[in-house]
């Protein structure tokens, strides 16, 4: 019964944004009544809170089962990543993260801290499997690497950047992956690059 709710809600949340949903509305679509729906979760805030702690869970399990494929090389598993987190983030209307900020800052936060829990640990765990495939530089030191896309993501994943740069949250993961991983150079400017450096 809580998944389903939680479930329910994070589409509700995802599609029309904080300020805009009510428990009311939620208990309709789910079929039930109100008072059943605050036994469960006693307030919109509870509510999102678990939506929230649910997705930060899903993208870890998720790298998890990529990096234990045995069937996929490193790419593949980069890639699969990638498209795993704009499938999450297509559904999220950008409204969302504005309204946390605006409405609820504390819920705000606790994505920031979902970021930095899941950044280390899934990013942490592919820059390994890439270094000992040798696809990732063995002289990238790992706690470097992680503090340069963390501070990259919790600077993108702000409402008025993703407006200035005319980006939704589905938007921002595979180009920060594509650009971290694939970098800025072309073959010929890396070639140019690596005899200065």
């Amino acid at each position: 019964m809580v998944a389903r709710i939680v479930r329910q809600a994070r589409a509700h949340f995802f599609a029309h944004g904080y300020s805009q949903c009510t428990m009311d509305e939620l208990a309709v679509e789910l079929g039930m009544s109100k008072k059943t729906l605050y036994v469960h979760f006693e307030s919109k805030e509870a509510l999102m809170t678990a939506v929230i702690d649910d997705l930060g869970r899903e993208i870890r399990a998720s790298a998890d089962a990529l990096l234990a494929n045995r069937q996929l090389n490193f790419a593949e598993k980069l890639r699969g990543f990638a498209e795993g987190m704009v499938e999450r983030l297509t559904t999220i209307n950008p409204r969302l993260l504005r309204d946390l900020q605006r409405f609820a800052p504390h819920l705000f936060r606790r994505v920031a801290e979902m970021r930095e829990k899941n950044v280390p640990y899934v990013f942490g765990r592919f820059i390994e499997e890439g270094q000992l495939a040798g696809m990732v530089r063995s002289d990238v030191r790992l706690d470097f690497a992680i503090a340069f896309f963390l501070s990259a993501m919790n600077g993108l994943i702000q409402p008025a950047t993703m407006d200035r740069l005319g980006l939704a949250p589905r938007d921002i993961a595979p180009r920060a992956i594509e650009l971290f991983f694939g970098g800025l150079l072309t073959p010929a400017g890396r070639q140019e690059h690596e005899k200065l450096f």
